[in-house]
């Protein structure tokens, strides 16, 4: 087994099919076919399920290729910090909830490092997603929040996947509209003065989904609510149908516009628990690459830590 069958297969994997994975890897198909015929010989399993419409991960084909993302992303450390000489193009990626501060520091991130050296992934994606995505190393961090209601379920997710939860920042909940909304100008807003405007969350599916909805005090009974799948159209809600949601009320204008404002969360008795532990997760015993840690210093910038 070599590392370069190790990236032929995490590149399959990632294209879905043999043909796009060659020319991704610039190898000729019936190359990359038989190396990869030769690795499931010698490892004595069948890593892909191929078909008309490409390929699949078998049982074992997951397990395998998590393993060799781990070993690759070693490999990758080590070109980083002695094999200055390397041509081979690095990569670095992020999953994350739905958080505009993710994503500007990210794009403070790639403006200091030369793209013709990395690769960069940055994805919004479902709270799932994102453990799965770091569990698997395809993505080196994840971004999330835990809440008094989440965090049993989240923290036994993270043992079980060997995930690390490092906590940047604790917030209390806001209420995030536009500025045009009739409670905008509020010094703070109660949850029965909610009760007649629309509650906007991103989608997240599956059972049990309510622990891993990225909106704070999800558990409450909204008597509207309307779910989605992307910032901008949730923004577009907040505008068309006077919509809110409780978020961390860290935002960042230069993404998101100004025309929406951040107004703090009046708790009570009956709708108590609004604190947010805003951080990220890394696979153990796996250690940051070094624009992983600029990352990291980029969020801690931005959010003040």
């Amino acid at each position: 087994m070599t590392l370069q069958q190790i990236h032929y297969a995490i590149t399959i994997s990632e294209q879905g099919s043999f043909n796009k994975a060659s020319e991704v890897l610039y190898i000729s198909q019936p190359s990359l076919t038989e190396a990869v015929r030769e690795l499931e010989k010698e490892i004595g399993v069948t890593i892909f399920h191929r078909s008309g419409r490409g390929v699949t991960l078998t049982s074992d084909g997951v397990e395998f290729i998590s393993y060799a993302r781990e070993l690759y992303m070693q490999y990758q450390n080590i070109l980083e910090r002695y094999g200055e000489t390397s041509k081979v193009k690095k990569k670095f990626a992020v999953s994350t909830q739905h958080y505009s501060f993710a994503v500007k520091s990210f794009v403070e991130l790639v403006k200091k490092i030369s793209t013709d050296e990395y690769e960069f992934a940055l994805r919004e994606v479902r709270t799932q997603k994102v453990i799965d995505d770091v569990s698997a190393l395809k993505s080196e961090i994840g971004i999330l929040y835990l809440s008094d209601f989440n965090s049993p379920l989240l923290t036994k997710l993270f043992r079980t996947n060997k995930l690390e939860f490092h906590e940047l920042i604790t917030c209390e909940a806001y209420v995030y509209l536009w500025k045009g909304h009739p409670l905008a100008g509020n010094k703070s807003i109660r949850f029965d003065e909610l009760i007649e405007y629309p509650s906007l969350s991103f989608e997240q599916g599956g059972s049990g989904s309510m622990y891993f909805d990225e909106e704070i005090l999800s558990t409450n009974q909204y008597p509207r609510t309307i779910k989605t799948t992307d910032r901008a159209t949730m923004l577009n809600l907040m505008v068309g149908l006077n919509g809110y949601t409780l978020c961390s009320g860290i935002i960042c204008e230069e993404l998101n516009g100004s025309d929406y404002t951040a107004v703090p969360f009046e708790s009570d008795g009956e709708h108590s628990g609004s604190k947010m532990r805003i951080g990220y997760i890394t696979k153990k015993n796996i250690r940051l690459s070094s624009v992983g840690g600029l990352y990291i210093e980029e969020l801690k910038k931005y959010l003040g830590v």
